[in-house]
């Protein structure tokens, strides 16, 4: 493996006081922007809580210069990127992602809708209710609302206890007061001098300050403004308190210290290793987990959450506690020298495999002197008394280091090449390993970078065993290997994209824990309908149902592709994939076939708000039709959110695109709805797919090669392409599938446009609904 690149980094500010960040990263195959403002929810009036998530909200609805349909937002989507916002406490963050040719129309876009905001009352009023609807489902959430009452232990009077989100009450926009406010908060915050502005991209650091100097000059200029110091997170002398939540115990700890250090301090909480906090609460069968998190971090103030999720066996907080301060003293009086040279190769790897985006929004320091005698400061603040127990620190991370080099083949220890017309009893019992042509490894991608990626699917294995995997897949992020699994009917698939130098011995590690995991239930927090219905989608559309008898490793068999590797790597992969449990095979995939059927999955969901998925699938599994449905769903996404989103305001989850689910490419429509029932959403999806073939034959612009060229393998990040290979694989597809589709996309015409939207809206291919209510009973919507 090639001496990691990590990405040149430079600070400067602008003559007009822009602050900017750049990050030049040759293996970047998109650039990516984030713009913050500093100023948030918490610097608003009193008196209009929600203005600052308002505006950034009324910031997305076009501007003269770029009205709405030719905006941020839709170029972005549009160019196949990704884009959004935030609000939090003390700032607000607008990003994006894009191919480095349309990168500066981006960053025109941007600079454009900050400075120069309509602020139209009838947009106002149409993005208020936005906001309502949000804030409805904020109040229905479980999550949002433990958060809440989390906080309720801070002082009454700081702003963290107080409401931001914004709703109909709180955003009087028909008063000129509120206007006033509006226009205030926008003109004081929203200028060059409250601004830092973070590039990543592989243009070299001159060329990105070369797009950061126009971008610079579009924005109002003005002063660096202080923003209002917060009151004492706590009153008096308390420094903590403990928040008790069903079956979560949250320790809180309010302190001074820096964001680098109390980061460094939540990793070596939150490790798993036996000797540790989390190993010794598990042995015990009080905690099944636990995970420390920095909840605020401005102006010297700082909340640490210990979030201790309790186990089965009944013993009190206090002794939970008791435990957590006596780690917390171990670890005060420890040496972290190794610790800090560990901490410094796990800070340094994610460097090395973040994309665009998570590079450019990337703002942590590295551990500095100052910060590790803050911590220690902390520590010591804190009521310790000397350890009692016979703690460990953290063993460094196995996947971090390169593996130990295998001799050379053919040979086994003792031997030299004078021997290898010899054989040996272990030699000859090496004949029996399992034969793993099962698993292929494509060259559609080059294999000349430090990624790569692997897919493994298993048929009737047993489930359940995600949460016991999770401390080995912590390990391999930590090393650059994001680990995933999704159960799809009877099959059970692992993915691992990342850097392939550690993917051997991740690999090897995780066919040793596959034969030794326990099933144990997956976190059972509700989730808001929407993300629901996404989760359960994959297994409502599955060919080869669950199984309903008993099933064990003896029985299961695998197959998989590996993409990217080179040679070298690809033979520690098949080596490793030897140990895999199961039988190696290859499997027959069959795909789901709903042919004009229309059939309705319920889903039971904690709110009861309206939520609906409609997945439409080609109706055959040719290259022609998925190439006319892609660009399709490339022409669709837009006007899809503006009628129902912005027009209608049926809802706050809006969204529209192409899904391959299992080998099956289909058209997906989602709605979440505070107000609008089931069947209102299902007559509005219907409508708006009867009038596309006006809106197809009023396109002078197909964007045949804005979407065609989202397909090529060189400009595709590798956790795409990948995912599009092996999609591809099971459909049947040759390794020259991108190609291919590339080249049917430019060909479309308006005719096989209008033919691809006849077959949507005929259920060529079927038509599955997922929602969280009964099935409609019009009739022209009939189901199975």
């Amino acid at each position: 493996m090639p001496a990691p690149a990590h990405p040149h980094h430079l600070h400067l500010t602008l003559a007009n006081g822009l602050r900017v960040s750049l990050r030049h990263a040759p293996r970047l195959k998109r650039c990516a922007a984030v713009l913050r403002v500093a100023a948030g929810s918490h610097d608003v009036p009193l008196a209009w809580p929600g203005l600052a998530h308002f505006l950034e909200h009324l910031l997305f609805l076009g501007t003269e210069g770029f009205p709405a349909g030719e905006g941020l937002m839709a170029y972005v989507q549009r160019q196949g990127g990704q884009v959004n916002a935030s609000t939090r406490e003390r700032t607000t963050d607008f990003f994006f992602e894009l191919p480095e040719p349309c990168f500066a129309d981006g960053l025109e876009r941007l600079a454009d809708m900050l400075t120069h905001p309509r602020l139209m009352l009838e947009d106002q009023l149409r993005e208020r209710e936005v906001l309502q609807a949000e804030f409805v489902a904020w109040s229905q959430d479980a999550k949002a609302q433990q958060q809440v009452a989390l906080l309720e232990g801070l002082a009454a009077d700081h702003p963290l206890r107080g409401f931001h989100a914004g709703n109909r009450d709180s955003l009087p926009v028909e008063r000129e007061a509120f206007q006033q406010a509006l226009r205030d908060f926008h003109q004081r915050f929203y200028q060059s001098g409250q601004m830092t502005l973070s590039l990543a991209g592989p243009q070299s650091l001159e060329a990105l300050q070369a797009l950061a100097q126009p971008f610079s000059e579009m924005l109002t200029p003005g002063p660096q403004r202080p923003q209002a110091a917060p009151p004492a997170l706590m009153p008096g002398h308390a420094r903590g308190y403990r928040h008790l939540a069903g079956n979560h115990l949250h320790h809180v700890i309010t302190c001074d210290a820096p964001r680098e250090a109390l980061e460094f301090l939540c990793t070596w909480l939150n490790a798993s290793a036996p000797g540790g906090l989390l190993a010794e609460l598990q042995a015990r069968n009080v905690a099944s987990a636990l995970q420390a998190t920095v909840l605020y971090h401005y102006a010297g103030q700082a909340v640490l959450d210990i979030d201790i999720t309790l186990g089965t066996q009944d013993e009190s907080a206090t002794q939970i506690e008791a435990l957590l301060y006596d780690w917390l003293s171990f670890f005060a009086q420890s040496d972290w020298t190794s610790l800090r040279k560990e901490y410094a190769l796990l800070t340094a790897r994610q460097l090395q495999i973040q994309g665009a985006l998570a590079l450019a929004r990337h703002d942590s320091e590295d551990l500095s002197e100052t910060a590790v005698v803050a911590l220690k400061a902390m520590l010591d603040g804190l009521p310790l008394s000397p350890s009692q127990h016979a703690w460990q620190l953290p063993p460094n991370n196995p996947f971090l280091r390169p593996a130990v080099k295998e001799e050379r083949a053919g040979l086994i220890r003792g031997q030299t090449s004078a021997h290898r017309g010899l054989r040996t009893f272990a030699q000859d019992r090496s004949r029996g390993r399992k034969d793993v042509a099962a698993l292929t490894f494509s060259h559609a991608l080059a294999n000349d970078g430090d990624e790569s990626a692997l897919y493994l699917q298993w048929r009737f294995a047993p489930c359940g065993l995600e949460a016991a995997l999770q401390p080995l897949c912590e390990l391999a992020r930590q090393a650059g290997v994001d680990v995933s699994f999704e159960t799809v009917g009877g099959d059970w698939r692992v993915k691992m994209v990342g850097l392939h130098e550690p993917m051997p011995a991740v690999l090897d590690a995780l066919a040793q824990r596959l034969s030794q995991a326990q099933q144990a239930p997956a976190d059972s927090t509700p989730m808001i309908p929407i993300r629901e219905l996404l989760k359960a989608l994959p297994d409502c559309c599955a060919a080869t149902p669950s199984s309903d008898s008993e099933v064990s490793w003896s029985t299961a068999r695998w197959h998989g592709l590996g993409l990217g590797f080179p040679a070298t790597v690809e033979a520690a992969i098949k080596t490793a994939a030897a140990r895999l449990p199961g039988q190696p095979s290859t499997i027959k995939h069959v795909l789901p076939v709903f042919s004009t059927q229309r059939i309705w999955r319920e889903v039971k969901t904690a709110s009861n708000e309206a939520a609906l998925l409609l997945f439409c699938p080609t109706p055959s599994q040719s290259l022609e039709d998925e190439a006319a449905w892609r660009l399709v769903g490339h022409l669709l996404q837009g006007p899809f959110y503006q009628r129902l989103r912005v027009e209608l305001q049926i809802g706050y989850a809006v969204f529209s695109g192409i899904r391959q689910i299992n080998g099956q490419t289909g058209l997906l429509f989602g709605v979440q709805s505070p107000s609008e029932s089931l069947e209102g959403i299902v007559g509005h999806v219907q409508t708006f797919l009867q009038q596309l073939p006006t809106l197809i034959s009023r396109s002078t612009e197909l964007g045949n090669q804005a979407l065609a060229q989202q397909f090529s393998a060189r400009a595709l990040p590798l956790a795409q392409a990948s995912e599009l290979l092996w999609q591809a694989q099971l459909a049947g597809h040759s390794s020259g599938y991108l190609g291919e589709l590339q080249q049917l996309i430019k060909t479309r015409t308006h005719a096989d446009l209008l033919n691809a939207i006849q077959q949507v809206n005929d259920a060529a291919g079927g038509w599955l609904y997922v929602a969280n209510g009964p099935a409609i009973s019009e009739s022209r919507h009939p189901t199975n």
